[in-house]
């Protein structure tokens, strides 16, 4: 039995995971943030480019396999735009960020994403996929969708999150 729990923070690109990740490690110093791109790049685990989406393609299947030994043991924050590919029985709580089509628009245009990528992107928040992926592969019970629009937002969430993390424990503490 795990002594913590394990969540994936996810959402499209934009809405504010990485943000979230920086405050819940602040906030949950006894668990890891796995920011998955920078550890696909680490891992080399790119398995080539889309010149189209100006994006790398990854490996899921050795993502999957080098993070199962670290969510059996617990106390993992996954942040990716993916979270479909984790094993159910190792995941505790699903977070899909959710972001105001125009905020989230100003945001991918920030970064210079190319037309046919932000285009992509804007698509899968209006059409919820991330959402309906994360429903789909995980019990109802274990995800929940959170706004990300504001700066407040972020703390707001950021404290649910803790709390949640705090009561698991406590429910799940080996007597």
């Amino acid at each position: 039995m795990r002594n913590l729990p394990n969540i994936i923070v996810t959402g499209t690109p934009g809405t504010g995971k990485s943000s979230h990740c920086r405050r819940l490690k602040e906030l949950l110093p006894d668990m890891t943030v796995v920011a998955a791109n920078d550890f696909i790049k680490e891992h080399d685990l790119e398995d080539g480019y889309d010149e189209e989406l100006q994006s790398a393609m990854v490996d899921e299947d050795k993502l999957v396999n080098l993070l199962t030994a670290d969510l059996v043991t617990g106390g993992q924050i996954i942040d990716w735009h993916v979270c479909d590919i984790f094993p159910e029985n190792l995941i505790d709580l699903v977070v899909v960020l959710r972001t105001n089509n125009t905020r989230l628009y100003d945001r991918l245009k920030e970064r210079d994403y190319a037309s046919k990528k932000l285009e992509e992107n804007l698509d899968a928040e209006i059409m919820e996929v991330i959402l309906s992926d994360a429903r789909d592969s995980y019990a109802s019970e274990i995800v929940i969708e959170l706004h990300s629009n504001e700066d407040d937002d972020i703390k707001s969430n950021c404290d649910r999150i803790k709390a949640w993390k705090e009561q698991w424990v406590l429910d799940n503490a080996e007597e």
